[in-house]
C-alpha cells in the first residue's frame, strides 16, 4: 500500500490551498484517514481525521480554517486550508489505516510528506 500525498508549496498568508493524498495497492478496506504536520524543531502532530462514516476531528489550530474530506471510491482524502497562518507551515503528511484483505489486520500508511510554506 501507497499513500501519495500532493498539492504543497508556497501560499501567502490568508491564501488557501488544498492537499490530496491517494491510497494505492492492495486496499480492502480504509478506516481513519488523516493528516499531520510537522514544523522544523517541532514534534509531528494532529492536524485532522475523518472516519470512513465522515466523523471528522481537528486541532484546535485549525478549527473553522481547515477542512478535511475523502472520497471513498478513490480511496483519497483531502485537506482544504484556508486563512493561512505562517505558523502553519510545516510538512504535512496523510495517514491511513488499511485492511488489506478480510483476514488481515488493520495496519497504518503514511504519505512521504509535502512542504507548505506560509509567507507573511
Amino acid at each position: 500500500v501507497q499513500l501519495q500525498a500532493s498539492g504543497g508549496g508556497l501560499v501567502q498568508a490568508g491564501g488557501s490551498a488544498r492537499l490530496s493524498c491517494a491510497a494505492s495497492g492492495m486496499i480492502f478496506s480504509i478506516d481513519d484517514m488523516g493528516w499531520y504536520r510537522q514544523a522544523p524543531g517541532k514534534e509531528r502532530e494532529l492536524v485532522a481525521i475523518i472516519t470512513s462514516g465522515g466523523t471528522t476531528i481537528y486541532a484546535d489550530s485549525v478549527k473553522g480554517r481547515f477542512t478535511i474530506s475523502r472520497d471513498n471510491a478513490k480511496n483519497t482524502v483531502f485537506l482544504q486550508m484556508s486563512s493561512l497562518k505562517p505558523e502553519d507551515t510545516a510538512v504535512y503528511y496523510c495517514k491511513a489505516e488499511v485492511k488489506r484483505g478480510v483476514v488481515y489486520r488493520v495496519q497504518e500508511y503514511w504519505g512521504q510528506g509535502t512542504l507548505v510554506t506560509v509567507s507573511s
